[in-house]
């Protein structure tokens, strides 16, 4: 698929977030209307309100019709909800917001809550949960199913990869595709999970898998 638009993928996901000081005048007054108005339902329920700001602000520059650009910030909306319920799941600690983001581009992107918990759980304690949702999400972008995504992240991380390893999956399966003939993301992932499990199966390299509630 869209191994030529990863760069991309992983920019967006991983911008820092900001809102921005002049997103009202870049939007219009209908849109405007709708972003206040669940930004401010947002807030008060601790979820990040600048993925609603930016997504109003992206297809209001594509020239997106209103009503699918509301139909969209509504999906966000309720993608950011499911998100945050996700990750209370996986633990005691209550999810921050870049986490919260990155779980709604994960879900956008294909993977399920259950997911979104199982990836969490993993990422403790060694690894940022968002910074594992952000390659997760990117991953299921370019066409790596969803319980091939949690595998290969899964299989990394057990092996004792590092956050490096974990954020350079992405461009690891790219050239997976790039270099072999015909093969396509989920062979290049299937091969890259496959290498993690026989180094933490090798000797002297077993870690005791984490138990998760």
């Amino acid at each position: 698929m869209k191994t030529l638009s990863v760069a991309l993928l992983i920019t967006i996901a991983a911008a820092p977030l900001g809102a921005q000081q002049d997103w009202v005048a870049r939007v219009s007054p209908e849109i405007a209307t709708l972003v206040r108005e669940l930004t401010s339902s947002a807030a008060t329920r601790g979820l990040p309100i600048d993925p609603l700001i930016q997504k109003a602000i992206e297809g209001s520059a594509k020239g997106v019709p209103a009503d699918r650009i509301a139909a969209a910030l509504r999906a966000l909306a309720g993608q950011l909800d499911v998100s945050a319920a996700a990750l209370r799941r996986a633990g005691p600690s209550r999810p921050d917001t870049d986490a919260i983001a990155a779980g709604a581009f994960a879900l956008n992107a294909g993977l399920s809550d259950t997911n979104v918990t199982d990836l969490a759980r993993v990422s403790r304690p060694r690894h940022t949960e968002a910074a594992t949702l952000r390659v997760a999400g990117t991953l299921a972008a370019m066409g790596v199913p969803a319980a091939q995504t949690v595998e290969l992240v899964t299989q990394v991380i057990d092996a004792g990869g590092q956050s490096a390893d974990v954020v350079a999956l992405p461009a690891q399966v790219t050239a997976g595709v790039a270099h072999g003939q015909g093969v396509t993301p989920a062979q290049a992932a299937a091969g890259l999970a496959r290498a993690a499990a026989a180094r933490a199966n090798a000797p002297g390299q077993q870690r005791p898998r984490p138990s998760h509630p």
